[in-house]
């Protein structure tokens, strides 16, 4: 008899492929995280809430990736009207992934933000994003390389520095660790609760957490996910969500054993 692995709801973009055939995919390098990284069962989450409900997924999952993706989360969920620099747009996971994030806090369900899902726990506590940071006076060009292998696109490519103390700090066991850097947009105004953590050189924030969150609710803006297991940076940081996540697991066991007898 194997041991029991938590269930991390693996939360999926919406793609067309061939530009026809409509699917919802994650990468195979965060279910990679999950399984070797964190201990974890990854289960991809069809995130539309004509398919699935917030409801039903807090009861089956002990804990929820929020990964990364090119679609941007909707500026109305912020105030904002669309422009052509927010880029492309998947509504649908806005309205599983925004309620989820907020249900998962009050709640301390387990939760990783990683790239979008880093912005996404973002808005979903009231903070708003920058369509394209690139454009704003002394800021870098924090998006993937157009060209070149996974290899050279994943590189590690600047540094984050975290508070001294703070919990990124406590967690990694370092003020400095290098990254890498895939994204367009970045946090303007922090969320209620959110705690930037970690910037980049640019003054970018890279890393944040939950203020008083009653479990694991951290989220970063680069890609841990990639070669997760043996990153010196990203296997803490799936460590310390599978340990969590193993946490929770427990709990709701013991809580469904105790309702039971």
């Amino acid at each position: 008899m194997t041991d029991h692995r938590p269930v991390i709801g693996v939360i999926c973009n919406h793609y067309l492929v061939d530009d026809r055939y409509p699917v919802h995919a994650g990468g195979t390098m965060n279910s990679a995280a999950i399984a070797e990284a964190a201990g974890c069962m990854p289960l991809l989450v069809p995130t539309d809430p004509r398919f699935v409900t917030v409801g039903e997924l807090l009861d089956r999952c002990d804990g929820f990736l929020l990964t990364g993706g090119r679609p941007n989360v909707h500026p109305s969920e912020y105030g904002e009207e669309p422009t052509e620099a927010h880029g492309a747009f998947d509504q649908a996971r806005d309205a599983i992934a925004l309620p989820l994030v907020r249900a998962c806090v009050e709640r301390g369900q387990p939760i990783l933000g990683l790239c979008r899902g880093f912005q996404e726990m973002n808005v979903a506590l009231g903070g708003s994003l920058h369509p394209e940071i690139r454009d704003l006076p002394g800021r870098d060009n924090h998006r993937m390389p157009p060209d070149g292998t996974l290899e050279e696109q994943f590189a590690l490519r600047h540094m984050v520095t975290f508070t001294e103390g703070g919990v990124f700090h406590r967690l990694l066991g370092a003020r400095e660790v290098m990254t890498n850097t895939l994204h367009g947009q970045g946090i303007v105004r922090a969320g209620k609760r959110v705690v930037i953590d970690g910037h980049a050189p640019d003054g970018t924030p890279e890393a944040i957490y939950v203020k008083d969150a009653p479990g694991f609710a951290l989220g970063v803006q680069w890609h841990p996910e990639w070669k997760a297991a043996t990153d010196p940076v990203s296997r803490p940081l799936f460590d310390a969500f599978g340990e969590a996540a193993r946490a929770w697991s427990a709990g709701m066991r013991g809580e469904g054993a105790r309702r039971s007898a």
